[in-house]
């Protein structure tokens, strides 16, 4: 008798004639016997849908969280940040292309509770889902989040946000923080073209579906293409969506493009772009942006929004100053920055490990 590999997925729809349709992403797959869905892990076994990567991280290291980045959220904390492979997007620029873009199943055999035990060994303060989009194997990061909250350990999505509400459901049995990558500022042609999906809505549908529906802390990214994705009217969009849904005290990131996979050709964002993405956002009333990938800029620190003062001075992913008071105030002038979670006291240590 013939093992299958992984674990039969529970977000997914029967349909005729042994028929699935997948609800972990807003591609909706129907898949038919013996077919695998395009993100590569979820396929059909006998009128069933699988996760076949369930139990099966490509990749594993300790990073800091800023790295995701997630910088409104435990700041100075060590996350054990692990994938499996696949993705639902087929980005040209994918920095993690040799896992995202794989379409063998592969890595190494890990239970929920082995994950939560790595993460506890390296002193972890929490479990990152990233490198691939991780709504794709959603039931194996549920089940890794629940043994990891039994242990005192967060847990936060990196992904695109090219989600559903069924899988935002899921992420509220388990999850505490998620940053949701934009690129190219959500533009459609740029989504079509250099992404591999017809059209970004679903993901300002998962945000507000997020914001609506959970508690999960959110912070919202931008990668600036050259080109290609730096459209400013667009930026312009993006931001006021964000100020008028979600208020002037989400932060933003603008990340800046380096050449990778198969947009070698294209050169890195040039800074003066980013930093007039910078002054978009804030001319539409955003308080907390950054430019991330940028180290060194005056960006990267995060500003108190009354008194001006540098209240969390970056380089990178290290925190080099930290001017808050135990409630996350202000010190200079008392303005409450929103910030969740206290610094933690090894910031100052190399946070970063490789496992697997």
């Amino acid at each position: 008798m013939t093992t299958i590999l992984g674990k039969e997925a529970e977000l997914y729809e029967k349909l005729p004639n042994d028929k699935v349709k997948c609800t972990a992403c807003a591609r909706y797959c129907e898949i038919g016997k013996g077919q695998i869905g395009l993100c590569g892990i979820r396929g059909n076994e006998n009128g069933k849908l699988h996760l076949y990567a369930y139990g099966k991280v490509i990749s594993g290291h300790v990073d800091p969280i800023e790295k995701k980045p997630l910088i409104h959220y435990f700041p100075g904390s060590k996350v054990y940040s692990i994938a499996t492979t696949g993705c639902n997007w087929l980005c040209r620029y994918c920095q993690n292309s040799d896992i995202s873009q794989r379409r063998k199943v592969e890595g190494i055999d890990m239970t929920p509770q082995d994950v939560a035990n790595t993460a506890v060994k390296y002193g972890a303060h929490g479990i990152a889902y990233t490198y691939n989009e991780p709504s794709i194997f959603i039931e194996f990061a549920r089940d890794c989040g629940i043994a990891a909250r039994k242990k005192g350990l967060f847990n936060v999505f990196v992904s695109n946000g090219y989600d559903t509400p069924e899988s935002v459901s899921m992420m509220n049995e388990f999850l505490d923080g998620i940053t949701v990558d934009f690129k190219g500022s959500a533009e459609k042609e740029f989504t079509r073209k250099f992404i591999g999906i017809p059209d970004p809505q679903p993901i300002f549908d998962t945000l507000l579906e997020i914001r609506d529906k959970t508690k999960i802390h959110i912070e919202i990214t931008d990668l600036i293409v050259p080109k290609v994705g730096d459209d400013l009217t667009h930026a312009k969009k993006l931001s006021k969506f964000i100020y008028d849904e979600f208020g002037p005290e989400m932060p933003i990131h603008f990340l800046r493009f380096h050449p990778d996979y198969k947009m070698m050709e294209y050169p890195s964002t040039p800074v003066e772009t980013l930093e007039k993405h910078y002054q978009i956002a804030k001319d539409q009333g955003l308080k907390y942006v950054y430019l991330g990938n940028v180290p060194g800029h005056k960006w990267e620190h995060t500003y108190c929004s009354e008194c001006n003062k540098i209240v969390v001075n970056r380089y990178g992913f290290s925190i080099r100053g930290w001017h808050l008071d135990k409630n996350n105030c202000c010190q200079f002038c008392g303005n409450k920055i929103p910030i969740e979670g206290k610094l933690q006291k090894g910031y100052k240590e190399d946070r970063f490990q490789f496992v697997t």
